[in-house]
């Protein structure tokens, strides 16, 4: 929380309402992040800005502030926009609309609004995904209406404010023993009317806008990851802060590897001749090719791993390795020739297979009798 409120809007603490929204909508003017992209100071304003409003705006929050100060928010229950206290305030609205309590935590009817968090879908690479990239994005985008600063109305003009719930956004209606607040159906609970809309958004505040965003993927990351870009969601109105954007990840298969966790597969494929006299291969990794010997007598199924070849970890930064597994192949449509030498083989294999064939023949048979 800031230090001082009125200090953060360069108010007196005599300030009136209109002098107070006045005071935050100039800052929001000037430090939105959509006009000041890249500038953490400007944001880090723009922000101190909205949240002063929200206390100063609110004439409950603001009478708690001025005589017990932030400690006495605090105890009140109130910890800064965008917390986890927002949710009991939640609560307390609707308890309000079933039984006519009201809640203290109730967003003033014409103070900021807050935009809306957005999802974008993303598809990458297998090796986009393992060694990291930057994508420039297109997004569309409900946007504040810059003509009317996110208020609806025409300039010039202003909300009016609605006769029929004196700018409450509630109606109390009684209901046998109890009284039950329901949303104002005039005002759609605003607390306002906008009777001259703006010509640009036609009284919503909003404008949808294209916008490019640049979306910085680290190395080692999965499928349906999940990134969140701050204050590039819906934007907001009344000089209410920006939604975030979430973009999900997809990443698409790749025609070699596997990948599970940090480590990488590949399955090589083997000539019989090759795995039973023994070759050396340069095999593909993602970090490029690497030598790998296979000694004589390789059979199908065996595993070697290559150290370091795999996938940076996201937090400690090490690498995985890379498990290669062999398969071994039985050639088919055999020539002439190569039957023939094939054969040649089989009877060389007669007298030095044939003992240890007979030996393994009469275990099996002693075990099963």
């Amino acid at each position: 929380m800031p230090k001082d409120y009125y200090e953060t809007l360069a108010l007196s603490r005599s300030a009136s309402a209109e002098e107070i929204k006045k005071a935050h909508r100039k800052i929001a003017m000037k430090c939105h992040p959509d006009r000041n992209q890249g500038d953490k100071a400007a944001e880090e304003q723009f922000r101190a800005a909205t949240e002063a409003y929200e206390v100063l705006g609110d004439l409950e929050k603001r009478k708690i502030y001025d005589r017990f100060g932030l400690e006495g928010l605090k105890s009140s229950g109130y910890n800064g926009p965008g917390n986890a206290n927002d949710i009991f305030s939640s609560f307390g609205d609707i308890f309000g609309d079933l039984f006519g309590m009201g809640g203290s935590g109730r967003r003033p009817a014409n103070g900021p609004i807050p935009g809306s968090d957005l999802r974008y879908d993303l598809t990458i690479t297998f090796m986009e995904a393992v060694h990291g990239v930057d994508k420039e994005i297109e997004i569309t985008r409900p946007d504040t209406c810059w003509t009317c600063e996110g208020t609806g109305a025409r300039p010039g003009h202003q909300p009016q404010t609605c006769s029929h719930c004196h700018g409450r956004g509630q109606v109390m209606r009684s209901q046998g023993f109890f009284s039950v607040s329901t949303t104002c159906q005039p005002c759609r609970g605003q607390g306002t009317i906008i009777t001259e809309p703006c010509h640009d958004c036609d009284g919503v505040g909003l404008v949808n806008k294209k916008k490019k965003v640049t979306l910085k993927i680290p190395a080692g990351v999965d499928n349906g990851a999940r990134m969140r870009l701050s204050g590039e969601g819906e934007g907001g109105r009344r000089g209410g802060r920006p939604g975030d954007l979430y973009v999900f990840l997809d990443v698409e298969a790749h025609e070699l590897f596997q990948r599970e966790g940090n480590t990488i597969y590949l399955r090589l494929p083997l000539a019989m001749t090759q795995a039973a006299l023994g070759c050396k291969f340069k095999v593909p990794t993602v970090h490029g090719e690497k030598s790998l010997k296979i000694p004589a007598g390789t059979q199908s199924g065996t595993n070697f791993t290559l150290r370091h070849e795999g996938v940076k970890a996201l937090r400690s930064g090490e690498l995985g390795d890379m498990i290669v597994v062999v398969d071994v192949i039985t050639p088919e449509g055999l020539s002439a020739r190569q039957r023939e030498l094939l054969e040649e083989f089989a009877e060389l294999e007669k007298e030095s297979g044939a003992a240890h064939q007979e030996g393994l023949f009469s275990k099996l048979f002693r075990k099963s009798a």
